[in-house]
């Protein structure tokens, strides 16, 4: 039971690798993937209270790791369930993209288990590579080729953020001569204030960085979101930074307010990318690029959780980025259903969508109120308590200069809103969304408000698994 999640996926892997050698149709081979996401999501569930050790302790299986597990599972069946229309992957290479896809996510959940660092490696490295050949798998439907053009920054910056990890490792392990985190928390305490130990950790951040897309290992973002196809994008937008959170999570939790180097160095890093992320985001017309520089500076506030080093502090970063799960996947839908073709959509296509698609434009308007933290949503409960544990820490100019950056956000989201509420269509189409779709919308909705309105209980949850961790 321990491995049952992964096992699940290693046969789902399998099954879509013998789809491959036929000639299957597109239906039968999203059917078929659709189905496999759905028997993960239960395997993860019934694995949800399972603990123990597994590999010579380098992979731990308990409630902090499995709620991660749930939540990759339930984000991935979601995509898989909205995507099921959409043409943007080539027809000929779409039993390969799943099959990419399972593995990518096999990865992100062995890395939310790992507890040494070669395993982490390897369990990074394994979910990285498979999304670095699903974005060039795009349908070419503009002729412009920028989906091969994401693919390569993509791989490019995902090996150089990969080395510098690496020689951050190599500087841990021979500062403490050891792989296992529990070890390297108790060798490293009182080394905070050395060189190498600033060096080791900063470094080993960078490829974690480079999956939450915080600066400065954010400069993927804008061009991947472009280039990849809408359900490669929406699967790169919101999966894999549960997977960063969760094992950050386990490296920050190796540090202590002791190292005052440390805490500013990822003060600076959250700020930089509150900034660079909403100013950016100003004057993009791309709405998939709009949401790759908001995830940016999404990055940044859940990295002012991760400053609190307690566990009130880890719980809300974990609520924080569970909330933008379903808020990014919300917009996503969305964007899905509006896309021709599989075509990137701009913010002017949204222009009187209120008329065509009421359902859909309201679970537009709830995923970006909720980005923008305007309550009642999930994003404005996780950003008031990740900013009043910054403020009890003493924390009170980033908690100044983030309030800000909220302003900000909720200028270029509101202007998405007003062209969806306040303009008339270009079209008087109607749009029709199928019965998932439409279920798949009420479901994200109500989530979002919920989790805003009632987040208790889910953050009594994650502080209970972050203190397995403490």
């Amino acid at each position: 039971m321990l491995f049952l999640p992964e096992l699940t996926l290693l046969g789902a892997g399998l099954v879509l690798f013998f789809l491959s050698l036929g000639q299957p149709s597109s239906s039968r081979v999203k059917t078929v993937a659709t189905t496999l996401a759905a028997i993960t999501l239960i395997a993860s569930l019934l694995c949800l209270k399972s603990e123990g050790t597994l590999f010579y302790s380098a992979y731990k299986v308990d409630l902090y790791s499995q709620i991660f597990k749930v939540l990759i599972a339930l984000g991935t069946c979601v995509i898989l369930i909205f995507s099921a229309g959409d043409s943007g992957v080539k027809q000929k290479t779409q039993s390969e993209y799943y099959l990419f896809l399972f593995m990518s996510v096999l990865g992100l959940m062995m890395l939310v288990s790992s507890v040494e660092l070669l395993a982490i490696f390897i369990s990074l490295e394994l979910s990285s590579f498979a999304v670095y050949i699903m974005v060039p798998m795009r349908k070419d439907a503009q002729n412009n080729g920028t989906h091969i053009e994401a693919g390569i920054k993509y791989l490019l910056f995902g090996v150089m953020a990969t080395g510098l990890m690496l020689f951050g490792m190599s500087y841990i392990y021979g500062l403490t001569g050891t792989t296992q985190l529990p070890l390297i928390a108790e060798r490293l305490a009182p080394l905070y204030t050395q060189p190498a130990a600033i060096i080791a950790i900063a470094l080993t951040l960078a490829g974690f960085f480079y999956k939450l897309a915080l600066f400065p290992l954010h400069f993927w973002v804008p061009d991947v979101y472009e280039g990849a196809s809408n359900e490669t994008t929406a699967f790169i937008a919101a999966i894999p930074k549960l997977a960063a959170v969760a094992i950050l999570i386990r490296v920050v939790n190796l540090i202590s307010v002791d190292g005052q180097v440390i805490v500013n160095l990822l003060m600076v890093c959250a700020l930089a990318s509150m900034f660079y992320g909403n100013l950016s985001a100003l004057v993009q017309k791309d709405v998939k690029r709009l949401l790759g520089f908001s995830g940016i500076s999404h990055a940044g506030f859940v990295l002012v959780g991760l400053l609190t080093f307690d566990s009130i502090g880890f719980a809300t970063a974990i609520y924080y980025i569970t909330g933008y799960l379903f808020m990014n996947l919300a917009c996503f839908l969305v964007i899905c259903r509006v896309s021709e073709n599989g075509k990137n959509v701009v913010i002017e296509d949204f222009t009187g969508l209120y008329n065509r698609a009421p359902l859909l434009s309201l679970t537009l308007v709830i995923g970006l109120f909720g980005l923008g933290g305007i309550p009642p949503f999930v994003g404005f409960t996780g950003k008031f308590m990740l900013l009043l544990g910054a403020f009890n820490k003493g924390y009170y100019i980033l908690v100044i200069l983030a309030a800000f950056n909220t302003a900000i956000a909720i200028y270029y989201y509101l202007s998405i809103v007003r062209l969806t509420f306040c303009t008339d269509p270009l079209t008087k189409d109607k749009m029709t969304t199928s019965l998932p779709t439409r279920g798949l919308a009420i479901f994200l909705m109500v989530v979002i408000v919920v989790m805003g309105i009632f987040p208790s209980t889910f953050i009594s949850m994650a502080s209970q698994s972050v203190k397995l961790l403490m």
